[in-house]
């Protein structure tokens, strides 16, 4: 009978041992893991088409906090820092073993400026994102957009359309103009303005492209507006010499 304690108790003591070297193992290996001197993310790798970033800045982006570890690091945590620059719009991340961590990054596509003479420093998406940034990173010419601030996206949608048609005619918008009551000024980059009004907009937009051959033969100043807020016909000012 005593043997047979002895082997139960010596039985139960090596289980007992094996239970706690497996939970102290698992300890031990958990701190490890979260350990960023143990597994340290060493190697960042940036993707993405930039234009108006570069890749030192993506990394700028992430330095002012410690990644962790590979295993500790949180890519939700890591992607939203990334976000929160004014020129990332959309990033995402993932890791891969042992020690990369790979980010791919696609910018804001400015539109236009945006309420220029209030807001320097911002600009607009097509899909009417306003952010704002140092503009010293702006190469190309980028029409100047104004409105309500409540009404950015519709302030863009006017803007995309007399754009657009008014491109295919061969004139270039450089500035439009939402006012409060929703009535749409047009700047051509020749110096023409349009008055275009709340209504028709396309519609009084075509009706000068096709009276446009004729304003010019008949042109004796450089013109200043035409005013488009009629059923029919315009009316042209001509700039004073």
């Amino acid at each position: 009978m005593a043997a047979v304690r002895w082997q139960f108790w010596l039985g139960f003591s090596f289980f007992i041992s094996v239970i706690v070297g497996a939970i102290a193992g698992a300890v031990s290996l958990y701190y490890v893991a979260m350990d960023a001197n143990e597994v340290p993310l060493k190697r960042l790798v940036v993707q993405g088409e930039l234009h108006y970033l570069d890749r030192t800045e993506v990394r700028q982006a992430l330095a002012g906090e410690p990644l962790g570890s590979f295993f500790s690091a949180d890519v939700d945590v890591i992607r939203q820092r990334l976000e929160a620059h004014p020129w990332i719009a959309q990033a995402s991340v993932r890791k891969e073993w042992p020690d990369i961590l790979r980010v791919f990054v696609v910018e804001q596509q400015p539109l236009g400026h945006w309420n220029e003479q209030q807001r320097p420093n911002a600009l607009v998406t097509r899909d009417g994102t306003v952010f704002e940034v140092d503009k010293t990173e702006i190469d190309v010419l980028l029409p100047k957009l104004f409105g309500p601030e409540h009404a950015v996206k519709e302030t863009v949608e006017q803007y995309q359309q007399v754009h657009e048609l008014l491109e295919l005619n061969g004139h270039t918008v450089v500035a439009l103009t939402l006012t409060e009551r929703f009535a749409v000024d047009v700047e051509l980059m020749s110096g023409i303005k349009l008055h275009i009004g709340r209504e028709g907009l396309l519609e009084r937009v075509q009706r000068f492209i096709d009276l446009f051959p004729t304003i010019i033969r008949h042109q004796t100043q450089p013109i200043d507006y035409v005013d488009l807020r009629y059923d029919t016909g315009v009316a042209v000012a001509w700039k004073q010499s």
